[in-house]
């Protein structure tokens, strides 16, 4: 997933028709030399922006990269990726990952580890009636505020069973499908699958396995498999006496730090390693007479469903969290259909998101 899939089509086509493109937080422009028997060919559009010098080109890219600090200037980045592969190419090598940067700007950044320093501040917002679920980044540091869109979900009941499809497009669409996590009969344990495109020279799925599109056949390349990235699980508590839920994760990140972004530019593949995650167990206030954890201001409404995940002690080394009560995830309410999503190294938006989704739905045998 190179390119970040919301950066808009118009803009982009206007970067292929119009003679020059403004630079952000400029009014330069910058339009190579074009010969006029190619532009009488139609070919001056698609010939004319990748034919910039390359150290020309990267340092119109740096400049509008470091010139978009978050979004909505983000977007700028975005639309140049999407002007030709050229420019697709250098945006992608320019582009530092959110670990490093602590900024998602491709759809690429969705699946890597998040930032080290600080976590990334989201919201997400549920529809009971459609059963779908929206995940926003923060342009603010209010609560909530009109938002990044970055993921979506829709819940479907399979029987007893629980499933929720992950898409990076709002309406779900067919053929935006990015994951989904199931759950077991009891709606206790759930299982993470990362929807990934297969391998060059791959085997394809045979046709009773894959989807049929109508007159229309899925390229090797195209064809997809579900790799398990991680599983979810709650403890049980029928006689409700362990006091609030107990979450325990175990999902599959990178070790090795990789500040490539493009996986097929990278000298070395990152390793997955497991990492288990534990929550962090509120206390029981007296005054309040209720189970208390700090949130630091991110929650605003008192749920079952809120909680932190922490690395057991010594168990964040390889992934570089040398604090044992540093939050890698948080998750909380602030009004009945929106909550609060924090996430940092060494998970992704999409694995945190995944993990949030779990938390959704009644648990009969853990409350």
């Amino acid at each position: 997933m190179p390119l970040w899939c919301h950066a808009s089509p118009a803009a982009a086509g206007a970067a292929h028709s119009e003679p020059a493109l403004p630079l952000a937080g400029g009014n330069a422009r910058v339009s190579p030399e074009v010969s006029a028997e190619q532009d009488e060919e139609g070919e001056g559009d698609g010939r004319r922006w990748s034919s910039l010098v390359p150290e020309l080109l990267a340092d119109i890219l740096r400049r509008v990269d470091a010139d978009a600090e978050k979004w909505p200037k983000r977007r700028d980045v975005a639309v140049c990726a999407c002007v030709c592969r050229r420019w697709r190419e250098v945006t992608i090598a320019l582009v530092r990952p959110p670990l490093h940067c602590g900024r998602v700007t491709l759809l690429s950044s969705l699946k890597q580890p998040g930032p080290r320093d600080a976590p990334l501040q989201c919201f997400i917002k549920r529809n009971k009636k459609k059963s779908t679920f929206h995940l926003y980044l923060s342009l603010t540091q209010a609560l909530i505020d009109e938002g990044k869109f970055l993921l979506a979900a829709h819940r479907n009941k399979c029987g007893f069973h629980m499933e929720y499809i992950i898409s990076i497009r709002g309406d779900l669409s067919h053929g935006s499908h990015v994951g989904k996590i199931k759950s077991n009969f009891t709606r206790t344990k759930f299982t993470i699958c990362d929807l990934q495109p297969q391998y060059e020279g791959s085997k394809v799925p045979s046709s009773s396995c894959r989807p049929r599109l109508a007159s229309k056949q899925i390229k090797p390349l195209a064809s997809t498999g579900n790799v398990e990235t991680g599983k979810v699980s709650y403890e049980y508590n029928l006689l409700k006496s362990r006091g609030p839920r107990r979450i325990r994760c175990s999902i599959r990140c990178p070790i090795e730090e990789d500040t490539e972004i493009d996986p097929r530019k990278a000298k070395k593949p990152s390793t997955p390693g497991s990492l288990v995650l534990y929550n962090k167990l509120p206390q029981w206030h007296e005054h309040l007479q209720c189970w208390c954890l700090n949130f630091h201001g991110r929650v605003m409404v008192a749920s079952v469903k809120n909680f932190q995940l922490i690395a057991p002690a010594g168990a964040g080394g390889p992934w570089g969290i040398q604090d044992d009560d540093a939050v890698i995830l948080q998750f909380g309410k602030i009004e009945d259909d929106v909550f609060t999503m924090d996430y940092r190294q060494p998970l992704s938006a999409f694995q945190a998101f995944a993990i949030c989704l779990s938390s959704f739905g009644s648990k009969l045998v853990c409350e």
